[in-house]
């Protein structure tokens, strides 16, 4: 950010939140009526002129600059400017959702229902020396967010949505950031290799299945008393929105992120309201995931698996869960489908009429794992019954094949020892500096030596999982 557009910036949140306020006491319009304090606080919000707004990098006639915003080998800066009292009623926000800052506790202590979410205000983002205006900025997580804030981290989560608030600020109608209209910045919360995030995602996508891209960022939040470092974020695609318009030749299908019993689509648990819509969120139609859960629980399963199979794979398409079933085993993720039930989004491709996963939130990937720990590859731990799209594709022996041949690709390839480890070796050098100079009270470490004896027991564990492969199969 330049020095200028800084001291723009904090004119602008003293002028409208702080003493000086009072100055305009007494001011008259137009028709010589008094303008109230209120009033004066509205018109400095909204009177401002989107200087540095180009069609590349603001306009969302651009095409998403990759690019630009997801380089692998490099490491951004993001700055978040938000006045001090939009930032308190964030705080404020956040204690009525989860209690005192730093108060203690961890997952299922004082938690919410996981579709509150917390406030979104307007805060400027900088980004190389351009300015983005009134874009939505809110916290964002479940139990990584409730957990981070009462063990008093305010290295929290991010989302942002570039143009959440343009029905008030007529200047931004469709901003975008390089052509993207909404951003998660991840805490990389339990991962003090501040790798998994990133890696993960990149083998999903290596092994040819629709994800999201990512890049490391460092982010500076100020919030009344000049920049903060934050710290080392992962910064995220959002699947509702430059994924499927990417990644899909359309994205007017049905995009479900399914949170609650029904995710795991166990018999007796199906329940609409649990398969969230991200979009067509007016439509009632919710026939795709219902034939998909009649079918998967159907009795023909055990008297005609022929039949069985030709009917799910007219709904589901079963390759594609398959391989993502042996990406996500091989490299552990624990905190997905299997075990928990969210941390993945269906969607129903217009041009197959087939629900097509997509992986999401891998800071907890590449690990045994917390809840017992991941599932084995042979899912032996597993009740069938209470995982259905495991349990029983595995229990068929022409699914349980091609699984078992994704298996061996995954290692060979997306997930190969040699190459995880180089890329292991690229990214830690790369993101080193900015994750050991995080700050007490911004970080997830405790010195800055835990950082690379996670980066060793990642090396570890790659190879580990060739071994284990090896071990399955034969």
């Amino acid at each position: 950010m330049s020095t200028i557009k800084k001291s723009i910036n904090i004119f602008f949140i003293i002028l409208i939140f702080g003493t000086s306020l009072s100055t305009f006491n007494g001011c008259t319009n137009d028709d010589d009526s008094i303008i109230t304090e209120e009033e004066n606080v509205e018109i400095l919000d909204t009177d401002f002129e989107a200087t540095d707004w180009t069609t590349a990098t603001h306009s969302n006639d651009a095409d998403p600059d990759f690019d630009e915003v997801f380089e692998d080998n490099a490491v951004k800066r993001l700055d978040i400017v938000i006045t001090e009292a939009r930032w308190q009623s964030m705080l404020d926000d956040m204690t009525s959702l989860y209690g005192t800052f730093g108060s203690g506790g961890g997952p299922g202590v004082g938690s919410v229902d996981s579709d509150v979410n917390p406030v979104f205000v307007p805060a400027e983002v900088f980004y190389n020396g351009l300015e983005w205006y009134r874009v939505g900025v809110r916290f964002k997580g479940n139990s990584s967010l409730q957990t981070s804030w009462q063990n008093g981290i305010l290295k929290l989560s991010f989302k942002l949505d570039f143009d959440e608030f343009e029905d008030d600020y007529p200047q931004i109608d469709n901003q975008r950031f390089y052509g993207f209209k909404k951003l998660s910045l991840k805490n990389n919360f339990d991962d003090k290799s501040m790798l998994r995030e990133k890696v993960a995602t990149d083998v999903f996508r290596n092994a040819g299945l629709v994800a999201s891209h990512t890049a490391f960022y460092t982010l500076y939040v100020d919030h009344g008393d000049g920049p903060q470092y934050f710290g080392l974020y992962t910064l995220v695609e959002e699947v509702d929105d430059t994924v499927l318009d990417e990644q899909f030749s359309s994205d007017d299908g049905n995009l479900y992120k399914p949170d609650g019993d029904a995710a795991s689509f166990s018999a007796g648990t199906y329940d609409e309201d649990e398969y969230v819509k991200k979009t067509n969120e007016s439509d009632a139609d919710f026939s795709d995931v219902a034939s998909l859960f009649t079918i998967l629980n159907d009795a023909s399963r055990t008297t005609d698996a022929a039949a069985w199979r030709t009917n799910l794979e007219a709904v589901l398409d079963t390759d594609v869960f398959l391989k993502y079933l042996a990406v996500n085993t091989v490299i552990q993720n624990w905190d997905t489908y299997g075990k928990m039930t969210h941390n993945y989004f269906l969607y129903n491709d217009p041009d197959t009429s087939k629900l097509t996963w997509i992986p999401w939130d891998n800071n907890e990937s590449l690990q045994l794992g917390k809840m017992g720990g991941s599932l084995s590859l042979d899912f032996s731990e597993l009740n069938a019954s209470d995982w259905p799209l495991i349990g029983y594709l595995y229990q068929d022996s022409v699914y349980k094949t091609q699984y078992d041949t994704y298996i061996q690709e995954v290692v060979d390839d997306a997930f190969n020892v040699n190459n995880i480890q180089s890329l292991y070796a690229t990214y830690s050098a790369l993101i080193e500096p900015y994750a050991t100079s995080e700050i007490t009270g911004y970080s997830f470490l405790n010195n800055s030596s835990e950082f690379q004896i996670a980066v060793n027991e990642l090396n570890s564990h790659v190879a580990s999982r060739a071994a284990a492969v090896s071990d399955y199969l034969n």
